[in-house]
């Protein structure tokens, strides 16, 4: 039976040009929560906030796209 080795650090991401920074850290500030049939909040990460909804998901994806760039 195989094993796994736990990483003792937490697993870096390395952009050229910028320092690498943990995973941890490289987050969206806004996510698709599914909210009922065929219903998708927006909400912000850091707070919990509703900040939209839509009933696509894909329309969903774009509205937290467009408000993940106007930030």
């Amino acid at each position: 039976m195989d094993t796994f080795a736990t990483l003792n650090q937490p697993v870096e991401l390395c952009i050229s040009g910028i320092d690498c920074l943990p995973v941890a850290l490289i987050q969206p500030r806004y996510r698709v929560v599914l909210a009922g049939k065929c219903f998708f909040h927006i909400e912000e990460t850091s707070t919990g906030r509703v900040r939209g909804f839509r009933t696509d998901h894909n329309e969903a994806c774009y509205l937290a796209r467009h408000l993940e760039r106007s930030a």
